[in-house]
């Protein structure tokens, strides 16, 4: 293994470790158990190539110029809003979301989840250590890709596991403590 391949390696598997059992993970799973597997896949990638890896490219100049407490006090109102709709709206026949709603709604989430997150902010300090930053950024998404692929691979199958009534109130409620879990953090950075 060349000393070139070193970065590669390292931002893969601190990407894949971290990202195990996240709250990005778990949105894919949750999304995709609902929604074209296809759309929460590239929503997502999307997503993580444009906070991580624009990070990645361009340091941590984005993190200085975003106040982190006010971006995760908005993702826990998305969050909240989510989850609320999603366990008041009303149950009849399944209704899969249209692709472009689904790749929207997955983009926007786990963009909010990732600005400030422990992989973008690993990502920097990685393409900073290695003077990589491409082949951090390469290591990064290749991780955030097996992940998601897992992820949505996994939600899909989730779907025809649990009944329906379940998975609406699970992921209600995962979205809903996400969001009061976001809010709480973000207010207390915001007071401190």
């Amino acid at each position: 293994m060349g000393a070139e391949m070193v970065p590669l390696i390292t931002a893969f598997t601190f990407v894949f470790l971290a990202e195990l059992g996240d709250k990005t993970q778990l949105t894919a799973v949750m999304l995709s158990s609902k929604s074209s597997g296809i759309s929460v896949f590239s929503g997502a990638m999307l997503a993580f190539f444009l906070v991580d890896g624009v990070s990645t490219l361009v340091g941590g100049e984005l993190l200085r110029v975003l106040p982190s407490g006010w971006i995760g006090f908005g993702s826990g109102v998305v969050f909240l809003v989510f989850g609320i709709l999603s366990l008041t709206r009303r149950s009849g026949k399944a209704k899969v979301e249209a692709p472009r709603a689904t790749f929207l709604k997955t983009f926007s989430m786990i963009s909010l989840m990732e600005l400030g997150d422990k992989t973008q902010l690993a990502s920097i300090v990685l393409a900073g250590e290695f003077k990589s930053p491409l082949t951090v950024l390469t290591g990064v998404m290749l991780a955030f890709s097996v992940v998601t692929g897992v992820s949505v691979i996994f939600g899909a199958k989730l779907l025809r596991l649990l009944p329906e009534r379940y998975l609406k109130i699970g992921t209600s409620l995962l979205f809903i403590l996400f969001g009061l879990i976001f809010i709480l953090d973000a207010i207390t950075d915001i007071i401190l």
